[in-house]
């Protein structure tokens, strides 16, 4: 085997996880790169680790703890074996019918749309997670209120924010074919498809000059479009600095302490969250700092997320935080804390 080195890309490849969950395990100290390029931030990874990423993303598909994941890493096989027992639950196949089924209708698509077909569940899983990003009424810009929407052939990208929230989905398309295209669809319009997407293996959007359909077994559902100019969300995205402060800790736990508060004040430190000076939660990261946020938004950030943990990426008091599970990397949330006066 050779000694090469791989990028972050090629090495997701060859393991089964996502370049975003690889950012993950380095960020959480569970699966660093072999080396980083000091120059661009570049991670590489060498053949072998291998066996190590392999294992980790099957611990986590059985929703091991990632407390729990870092010990069984290293454990004994005997260990590991017993660990694996107490935790695993039979995962059912996924129905190759969604290839099936874009094949058979993308020969029936002129040249001339935009189609792409996605899995229905995952699907309305973006939407799930996206809408409640968007404003509820904008007042001066009626694009906050809507979803953006962009269609490529590696991914399609669910966009939504408030100015307060900003909520992005990558799904990764079954079939794709046209020109990249973005549809500015109103949240309301989107939410109110969720449960009739879902029920569909494979879900197609058409989308040609100012109009677009959703398809489902052969239902056709008009998709409202608005024009207008989208906020420049990968601006915000590609200004964020890197995090002085990284903290893991159970998702569950801490949505459960946002509870009846407006305003809470986190105060991060050896391995420990203390919310407003009574709850103490366990943690796992790097660095220190205090910080507040308004609870009902960091509360639906929680509620949007997935997996029994969430990573909260902090760089400053004043700036957005990311928040992230290693469950479902291709889902990010950005946050804007609160000044706390004291």
């Amino acid at each position: 085997m050779t000694s090469s080195r791989l990028t972050i890309s090629e090495f997701a490849r060859l393991v089964g996880l996502a370049p975003s969950a690889l950012r993950f395990y380095d960020d959480c100290g569970v699966l660093p790169p072999a080396s980083v390029d000091e120059t661009n931030g570049y991670r590489y990874y060498v053949p072998s680790q291998e066996r190590r990423a392999r294992l980790l993303r099957d611990l986590r598909e059985i929703d091991l703890p990632l407390a729990e994941v870092r010990v069984a890493l290293d454990a004994e096989p005997a260990d590991l074996a017993a660990v694996v027992r107490a935790h695993l639950r039979t995962v059912e196949a996924k129905t190759a019918a969604a290839r099936a089924a874009a094949d058979h209708l993308l020969t029936q698509l002129s040249a001339d749309r935009t189609v792409v077909v996605l899995g229905g569940p995952e699907f309305a899983s973006a939407i799930r997670q996206v809408t409640p990003a968007a404003a509820a009424e904008s007042g001066e810009l009626p694009v906050l209120e809507c979803v953006l929407i962009e269609l490529g052939s590696d991914e399609v990208t669910f966009v939504a924010t408030d100015r307060y929230r900003l909520s992005m989905r990558t799904v990764q398309p079954v079939e794709f074919s046209g020109a990249a295209a973005r549809l500015l669809v109103p949240a309301s319009e989107l939410s109110g498809l969720s449960r009739w997407v879902a029920a569909g293996d494979a879900v197609r959007i058409e989308a040609g000059p100012g109009t677009a359909v959703i398809v489902r077994d052969g239902e056709e559902r008009d998709l409202p479009l608005v024009s207008g100019d989208y906020p420049a969300y990968q601006v915000i995205l590609e200004g964020l600095t890197p995090p002085g402060c990284r903290v893991v800790v159970d998702r569950a736990a801490l949505r459960a302490a946002l509870e009846g508060r407006e305003v809470v004040a986190f105060d991060i430190d050896s391995g420990e969250l203390r919310i407003d000076g009574d709850v103490k939660l366990e943690a796992i990261g790097s660095g220190s700092t205090k910080i507040g946020f308004t609870a009902s938004l960091l509360a639906a950030a929680l509620d949007a997320s997935v997996g029994p943990d969430v990573l909260l990426e902090i760089c400053a008091s004043d700036r957005p935080v990311v928040v992230r599970s290693a469950d479902q990397g291709t889902f990010t949330t950005l946050v804007m804390p609160v000044r706390l006066d004291s």
